[in-house]
Formats: C-alpha cells, structure tokens, sequence
C-alpha cells in the first residue's frame, strides 16, 4: 500500500496525499534560449510529463523563466545551486517549484530570504541530497557515503527550512547506486511524512540507465514509496518520459496510453516482427487511452497466448493474423499488415468513444 504523505502543490499539479504519481523530466536547453526551452516542454508534455525542470545557471535564465510560462501549461520548477539570489528571481519571475540544496544557498540568513520568498509565492520547495556532496562531518562520522549519512543530511535541510517557518516541502535522495538509493528512500520514508521524489541520479544512457531507474524507481513504487519520479538518463529528455509513465503502467500505478507487449522472436518467426514492433509502437506513441496491444511472431504466441490484448498481430509466412481479444479478425499479407492492422485499432478506438 502506497504510503499517504502531506499534499503539495505545484502549479496545477498536486503530489502526495491521494494524487497520482507525477513524471517529471528536465530540459538539456539553454534555459536562456527560450525558444528552443518552450520546443523541448511542449515536446515533453506531448509525451506525458506533468513537471518540468530547467536549469537556472544565472540571471538572464531566471528571468526567462517568465517567458517561457506564457508558452506552456506544465508546473516549471527551476534548478538552483550556491546563489539564494537566483532562487528569488526565479521565484519572482513565476517559478512553480524550487530546487536547492539548503547546505550550500549561503547560510541560514540567505536560506530564510528565499524560504519568505517561496511562502509568499505559495510555492514548495525541493530539498536534494545528492550522495557526491555529502557534508565532511557526515561522511567522516558513517566512514563514508551511507544511507543513513545521506538521510541525516536531508532532514538537516529539512530541519534548516521548519526553522524559517517554510514546510511546503519536497525532499530527494539521489545516488548512482541502486541499492543504496532503495534503502535511503526507505530509512527516509519511516521519518518524515513530505512527499518523495524518487529517482537514480547519473543512471547512465538509454539502456544501463533504464534498468538501473526500472529497478530503483519501480522496487520503491512497489512498496508504497514516492510520490514523483525522475528518470535520469543521458540523451534525449523524452525518452525519461516514455520510461516513467512504463515504469508506472508496469506496476498498475497509472491509466491510459498504450502498453504494447511483443515477444522475443524465434526460429518460428517468418515476418519482420521487429521492424513491426517498433512501427507499431512509434504510431500508436500519442494514443492516450488504456489500450493493450500485442505483435507476436508466431501463431504459438498468438492470439492464444496474448489473448488479454485488446487487440494483436500473429505472423505467419509472409502474412499474419489480426485479432481481438484472442479472436481471429482476418489473415492478411505482409506488406499490407501493418495498414490493415492500424485501421482495425482506430475502428476499435473509435468504438470505444462512442
């Protein structure tokens, strides 16, 4: 059972307490080029991120922050490290959310000035504990990076901001290793009851950093932990996305969009199943409702064997089957599969809305 934490609002969007699991991501843009930073959101959000994060290296990028709200409708959180003053010009400048780590904005002085400027714009703020830049005194004191030196970290943070008076809170742990993040999240989540945003930070690319996240993320999501999740991989933003709303379909945490289960091909397999699969999946990427489609190889795996899809694709010899739910629609030629089949959804969904 997923663990009930305090509600928090970011922009039009609530995390913790009842609401579903938010996916965020962060731009690789110039934040400065708001041009290109407003591409990059709207392509974002197109995919399914309900946050968005953007890096806020100076003032010219905290200003644009104003700009770039007049062209989207997702919560923009800015990125802040060591100047308190660019945390109040991104606030000032409409920022929905905050990131800092409260250890290195300048002092409690500093830290109260930009906790005042947060409450009066009515906006949280993300306290994030990454394991790199752990305090001296903690790491000496647990003889080096440990979750409970990681943990004792963030609730001093924590506690810096409750001094100011500010408990609109949001608070991260972020490290490259799978099992110490698991375990940092969790000593965390028995001590406080702020809303967790789960993620591996430095996952790695497209491949290593989708199983490393898969199995941090979707390991805490299983056990009731977090509240918004961040799929760090190096390349492209959108393929954090597409990763984050499946780890969240994988485990039945979220509805809608289309989950696409496909076999592994073998010596039965007589069509170009692979190119079909990802044909598939590539056309059916905006489809936004709940709908389960499946492209086996062979007539073994399917339909029998897929028959919970609501609708599938069986090869054969240079042709294949079209089914529903396990029930043969029609066998049509290869070269003409994929247009028959694309036709046989949209009649589906077309019914499904009517």
């Amino acid at each position: 059972m997923r663990k009930k934490t305090k509600e928090v609002r970011i922009g039009n969007i609530y995390i913790g307490g009842n609401n579903p699991i938010a996916v965020q991501s962060m731009t690789n843009t110039d934040t400065k080029d708001i041009k290109k930073t407003v591409n990059q959101i709207r392509y974002l959000q197109n995919a399914g991120c309900d946050i968005v994060r953007v890096a806020v290296l100076d003032f010219e990028a905290a200003n644009a922050i104003k700009e770039i709200k007049k062209e989207i409708n997702i919560p923009i959180v800015a990125d802040i490290h060591f100047n308190y003053r660019l945390a109040i010009e991104a606030i000032k400048n409409g920022a929905d959310k905050i990131r800092i780590n409260p250890g290195n904005i300048g002092g409690e002085d500093k830290l109260k000035l930009v906790a005042d400027a947060a409450k009066d714009s009515g906006i949280p703020i993300r306290v994030g504990v990454n394991s790199g830049s752990l305090e001296k005194d903690i790491l000496n004191k647990y003889g080096g990076v440990t979750a409970e030196g990681i943990v004792e970290s963030a609730l001093k943070s924590v506690s810096l901001l409750e001094k100011c008076g500010f408990y609109d809170i949001v608070i991260s742990l972020k490290t490259s290793n799978v099992p110490l993040t698991i375990e940092s999240y969790k000593l965390i989540s028995e001590k406080v009851n702020y809303p967790l945003h789960v993620g591996v930070t430095e996952a790695g690319t497209s491949c290593s950093g989708t199983i490393k996240s898969s199995i941090g993320i979707g390991t805490l999501l299983y056990m009731g932990i977090g509240d918004t999740i961040r799929v760090s991989l190096t390349g492209n933003p959108l393929e954090e996305v597409k990763v984050g709303k499946q780890i969240l379909k994988s485990l039945g945490l979220s509805k809608g969009g289309v989950e696409i289960i496909s076999c592994p091909t073998c010596g039965r397999t007589k069509i170009n199943l692979i190119d079909l699969a990802k044909k598939v999946e590539n056309a059916t990427a905006s489809i936004k409702e709940d709908i389960k489609i499946a492209v086996m190889g062979c007539a073994v795996n399917g339909p029998g064997e897929a028959k919970e899809a609501d609708i599938g694709i069986a090869g054969g010899a240079g042709e294949g089957l079209i089914f529903k739910h396990g029930k043969v629609l029609k066998k049509v030629p290869e070269d003409r599969l994929f247009d028959e089949f694309m036709k046989e959804l949209y009649d589906m969904l077309k019914e499904k809305s009517s």
